[in-house]
C-alpha cells in the first residue's frame, strides 16, 4: 500500500544520511520504524492490561525467590 509521510526537514536529513550510508531505501526505514512503533504500542497495551488485572486481584506477581523455588522444585521432580 502506498502512503505519504511528511517528515520535518531534520528527520528527512537524518533519514537521507542513513540511506546513503547503508544503501537501503527511505521506504525500508519508514516501514521498519512503523513496525517497531506498532510492536511497542501493542506491548504497552498488553502491559497495561496485566497491570489492571493485578490491581483488580485477578492476577498476581511472583517474587524472584518464589520463581527460584518453583524452578528448583521442578528440577527435583525431574
Amino acid at each position: 500500500m502506498a502512503m505519504t509521510v511528511r517528515l520535518t526537514s531534520h528527520l528527512d536529513e537524518r533519514l537521507t544520511n542513513l540511506t546513503k550510508q547503508t544503501g537501503r531505501s527511505k521506504s525500508f526505514y519508514v516501514a521498519q520504524a512503523v513496525e517497531n512503533y506498532l510492536e511497542n504500542m501493542e506491548d504497552l497495551r498488553i502491559s497495561n492490561a496485566v497491570i489492571e488485572r493485578i490491581r483488580a486481584g485477578k492476577e498476581r506477581t511472583y517474587t524472584a525467590d518464589e520463581v527460584r523455588n518453583a524452578i528448583k522444585m521442578e528440577r527435583d521432580i525431574l
